[in-house]
């Protein structure tokens, strides 16, 4: 196979690795052991160590065990960016249990959803979510219900064995986290014999395109892509470091590039519940002096066109490292975060089937306006026909994006037929419109059941908004295809216009004259406040199709 991409790769950047068999939670204690006094959390000001997380985690690991947790049960965790979300991971895997996470800010009706399809048997839920949770049916596989408040983030780090086993509480079915972790089991083995192809967690599709479905993440799938993003990173250094954990750690891209990897290089990690309170997100990272940050597109505007950062009042020049995904990285946000910090913001690419990244830009090489970079270590791709999903197409050509890697997930759980549709021949099929040009650098353009047929013409969205984002007013653009009488399907956008600014529809239809063939130009032109988009800043274009024909 042709690899282009492996001349591009950043000086000292191996083109391949060797994926020794850990298991997820060896990450941990392997700081601990290496770094034991070394801050593995920071929230709100208050620290543990990694070798205090790793005693922690080992401690509730136990108590899950003697409450009943069997191997390969699934434990659902309803909680934002804590130390507690953490000591519930780590703790779970290593009770031989699979995490299947979920947003905080759920429904009653989404978490029945995810509960009943994963079949969890434990829930580890904040406090703030006890009333809703004892709303939940009866008829769910739960067995047992855990909760922790909000202020069990100050005193965690004094969670210390207590004399009462608490193996009386077989009869109980509902716990508090600190109560399970302070239950003493001298002797006993705090792990379940758990293997590197074992399964870890449960990840859930955002159902941008449908029901949420649980992509099935092997402990080795998780290691592979911590390991390979660890390597990306050029320059940075074990203890050293500091993480910003603003993204979600119920997302796999919080829980792998964020957590993951800030673990295996025993880096602290700020953690960082509500990442929209940009005065204290600026504080933390000027406070605690954070060299890596991943995050999303949104957030990084945000920060560029905060009035702090641009007086210069907020010194954000220890930031060395960003990873943007989940949503296209347009480069003037790109350059403009750069001069700002003097960091490198690298866009890269991935998806809940390949937890959690495959492609990125070079930490210290070229970044290419517009593309997600480079296949990392041991990563294959091809593009083929949209029409056949067999044939290699050309360098430059728009196909399919197929990956192979270390990486890749096992299947979806209990969906036989969309697993067979999803990996064939070995190839995870992406679902993902793409193009490589002659260096291994990949676009993608846009998701293949977002592609709009206008009269038989192939329009992408993304392509649409790339232009329309270039206006000086526009903040935000989002672009879908809306049925259409004669045309079969036809543009439409939907902008947010930046404040104190204004526009009309025939502005950017006129915008877009200048750079699109007429059939891309949108036909209507709507404007709102915010566009729809999910926790990790997915734009939502089904949400937005859908309030259009609602509408109409």
């Amino acid at each position: 196979m042709n690899r282009p991409w492996l001349n591009r790769y950043d000086e000292g950047v191996p083109q391949s690795l060797t994926y020794p068999s850990l298991r997820v939670f060896d990450f941990l204690d392997g700081a601990a052991k290496r770094f034991p006094r070394q801050t593995c959390t920071l929230y709100e000001g208050h620290a543990i160590s990694y070798a205090r997380m790793a005693e922690l985690t080992d401690q509730l690991a136990r108590g899950l065990i003697a409450l009943g947790l069997q191997k390969g049960e699934r434990v659902s965790i309803l909680l934002p960016n804590l130390p507690q979300y953490v000591l519930a991971y780590y703790a779970v895997l290593k009770a031989g249990g699979i995490v299947s996470a979920m947003n905080p800010a759920y429904t009653a009706r989404e978490i029945e959803y995810q509960i009943q399809d994963s079949g969890s048997v434990f829930l580890i839920a904040g406090e703030s979510s006890r009333a809703l949770v004892e709303q939940l049916s009866s008829d769910l596989p739960l067995r047992k219900k855990i909760f922790t408040a909000l202020e069990d983030a100050f005193t965690m780090q004094d969670w210390y064995p207590q004399p009462e086993s608490g193996l009386d509480s077989h009869k109980r079915t509902t716990f508090t986290l600190e109560e399970i972790t302070r239950w003493s089991f001298a002797g006993m083995d705090r792990k379940s014999e758990v293997a590197s192809d074992d399964v870890a967690i449960f990840q859930y599709s955002g159902g941008t395109t449908g029901i949420p479905k649980a992509a099935v993440g092997l402990h080795r799938n998780l290691v592979a892509n911590t390991l390979q993003f660890r390597a990306w990173l050029s320059g940075m250094e074990d203890a050293r470091e500091t993480a910003l954990l603003a993204i979600p750690l119920y997302h796999v891209y919080g829980m792998v590039v964020g957590m993951s990897v800030a673990t295996s290089m025993a880096a602290r990690m700020v953690l960082i519940p509500n990442p929209r309170d940009l005065p204290k997100l600026l504080d933390a990272i000027q406070t605690y002096q954070v060299s890596f940050f991943p995050g999303v597109p949104t957030l990084y505007a945000l920060i560029n066109q905060h009035p702090l950062v641009q007086s210069g009042e907020v010194n954000l020049r220890s930031i060395r490292a960003c990873i943007s995904g989940s949503a296209p990285l347009l480069e003037e946000v790109r350059v403009r975060f750069e001069s700002l910090t003097g960091a490198k913001l690298m866009e890269g690419y991935g998806l809940s089937e390949a937890p959690t990244a495959t492609h990125c830009n070079p930490m210290l090489g070229e970044k290419r306006p517009g593309s997600i970079g480079l296949p990392l270590p041991d990563v294959d791709c091809r593009i083929v026909s949209l029409e056949d999903g067999e044939t290699d197409l050309p360098v430059g050509e728009a196909g399919e994006l197929l990956i192979r890697g270390p990486q890749v997930m096992q299947g979806y759980h209990n969906r036989p037929e969309e697993t067979r549709q999803t990996l064939r021949n070995g190839w995870l099929y992406t679902g993902d419109i793409a193009r490589m040009d002659e260096d291994g650098y990949f676009y993608v353009l846009d998701r293949k059941k977002d592609l709009i047929k206008v009269s038989g013409y192939q329009v992408w969205p993304r392509e649409v908004e790339e232009v329309i984002a270039t206006h000086p007013s526009v903040q935000e653009v989002g672009v879908a295809g809306i049925p259409h009488p004669v045309r079969g399907e036809a543009v439409k956008a939907w902008v947010v216009v930046k404040p104190g600014h204004a526009l009309s529809a025939d502005d950017i239809i006129q915008w877009c004259k200048q750079s699109l063939v007429y059939y891309k130009i949108p036909i209507e032109v709507e404007f709102l406040e915010r566009l729809p988009r999910s926790t990790v800043g997915k734009l939502l274009r089904r949400v937005l199709v859908e309030q259009h024909r609602r509408a109409a």
